[in-house]
């Protein structure tokens, strides 16, 4: 269990809540057209493809990252990490709205 927790989620999603309420960013790194098609509130939407590019914006702050299953967000989650940034994985950005 602990191997699929990590990939579609790492947090208690209480706790992540609690993050999102004190100011953490929630980010979609889905595509565009993903986003677009839907996305939970308050969702910034940087691509994964993209993300490095933006860790210098990120850092000192708390990041929930979320896609279509939570993939992508554990990668993203391991990327924003390498960099300095902390970030979780949220797993399913439907489990946000």
């Amino acid at each position: 269990m602990g191997f699929f927790q990590k990939l579609f989620g790492n947090g208690n999603k209480d706790e992540l809540k609690v993050l999102l309420d004190r100011g953490a960013l929630l980010i979609d790194v889905r595509s565009r057209e993903e986003f677009n098609a839907g996305h939970a509130p308050k969702a910034i939407n940087i691509p994964l493809q993209m993300l490095v590019q933006s860790t210098d914006r990120l850092k000192g702050k708390n990041v929930i990252t979320v896609c279509k299953s939570g993939a992508r967000s554990a990668m993203a989650v391991t990327m924003l990490q390498k960099e300095g940034v902390k970030a979780f994985n949220g797993g399913a950005w439907d489990n946000w709205q």
